[in-house]
């Protein structure tokens, strides 16, 4: 009977549009954060852009920096100037290697005989995108481990390979390979044993680590050791107009491309965030439409509701059927809002796999989604029972 009598204070209208904006905001914000865990891997392994946002800077080469070496290094109060600037978090100078280095392999017949020259480099390992257990070095130990740009890999095998009808080398098989190095300068030769430990996609020099550098330029390398050539930056904001303005200002070369990708990492996240955003206020407004309406009906009905309550119904019974009424309505639209963006992540996800080397991430649309409507039905509840109670007992 009272819930013949309480169907009857019910729009079927109100209900529909608090469904239909609902499911609206819980599908874009749901789609929008699942796309976010789904895409930042990928762009991680890809492009970097979502660490550290970095570039690696040097001074121009003209004819006079030809003719006068000295002018390609930092000087101290440059590097203060690049420090003290406003979009500037952080810089990092490369260590260079100052003596001579040849790396060898050993009589093998699975690994031709070579020689080459090598250049070395170091950075602190914070900047450095490849973690790997064997990136260490005591001076207890004969072994040296390097890493190298994954481009230089790619060269090999599609250039120099290619042409020499050599075979072409995985990472996996690459780093197996064991080699030594002769390190000279100083009136000092030592060998070492090495191999390749990781692949950087940041940083295009041939690294090792700082102990090692440090240790080696004292022991073989010449005096001036502590010209810096080139330095790594760490931005506050990459998209900030003023750094390229600074950098031609100053005649210092830029690695515009990864500059670009931090810029494309913050255009993205600020996207995503603004379409969290909208997709919030939706479901803010959905909020307060469904409370303005049960507030009408509230007020609409008053006499209903205190009849009923006089004739012996509590408040609770009195509000259980409005509570049952929007709890349902709002996991109706929390389930479709799921169900489209499951569509429309199998959607991406396919387009994704047709042009990337792409494994997915976990789904966590449905834990999303019933956050959400936890979340929502709980505030719908109190303010329901609350707002009944508040009705019968001022008629007291």
């Amino acid at each position: 009977m009272i819930k013949k009598l309480q169907k009857k204070t019910l729009v079927k209208t109100q209900l529909f549009g608090y469904v239909l904006t609902l499911l609206i905001g819980v599908f874009i914000i749901v789609s929008t954060i699942q796309l976010f865990i789904d895409v930042k891997p990928l762009i991680n392994e890809k492009t970097d852009v979502f660490n550290a946002k970095t570039a690696v800077i040097s001074k121009q080469v003209s004819v006079f920096k030809s003719i006068d070496k000295q002018k390609i290094y930092f000087k101290p109060n440059e590097l203060e100037d690049l420090k003290a600037q406003p979009f500037v978090k952080n810089i990092s100078v490369f260590n260079n290697a100052n003596f001579k280095i040849k790396a060898f392999s050993n009589q093998s017949e699975s690994i031709p005989l070579f020689q080459t020259d090598l250049f070395f480099e170091s950075i602190p390992d914070d900047y450095l995108d490849v973690k790997s257990e064997d990136w260490q070095w005591d001076q207890t130990e004969n072994f040296v481990p390097i890493v190298i740009p994954e481009s230089y890999l790619t060269l090999y095998n599609f250039g120099f390979a290619e042409s020499q009808g050599l075979p072409v080398l995985s990472k996996n098989t690459i780093s197996q390979i064991a080699f030594n190095l002769k390190v000279s300068g100083n009136s000092n030769t030592e060998v070492y044993s090495s191999k390749i430990v990781g692949f950087s996609n940041k940083i295009n020099s041939i690294l090792v680590p700082e102990a090692f550098l440090s240790y080696a330029n004292t022991k073989f390398g010449r005096a001036d050791t502590s010209r810096i050539s080139r330095v790594l930056v760490e931005f506050n904001n990459p998209s900030d107009e003023n750094i390229l303005r600074y950098f031609n200002d100053n005649n210092y070369d830029i690695s515009k491309e990864k500059l670009e990708f931090s810029k494309l990492s913050f255009f993205f996240k600020s996207g995503l965030i603004f379409i969290t955003g909208i997709a919030l206020v939706i479901i803010a407004l959905s909020i307060a439409f469904i409370l303005l309406s049960f507030n009408l009906i509230i007020q609409k009905n008053k006499d209903v509701i205190v009849n009923l309550y006089t004739i012996g119904y509590t408040y609770q019974s009195i509000a259980k059927f409005y509570q049952i009424v929007i709890s349902v309505t709002t996991v109706i639209a929390v389930v479709f809002g799921i169900a489209i963006s499951y569509y429309i992540r199998s959607v991406y996800i396919k387009k994704f796999k047709t042009v990337f080397d792409f494994s997915e991430s976990n789904n966590q649309i449905v834990v999303i989604g019933c956050v959400l409507a936890i979340i929502l039905v709980s505030i719908y509840n109190v303010y329901i029972i609350k707002n009944i109670k508040n009705t019968v007992t001022k008629t007291r």
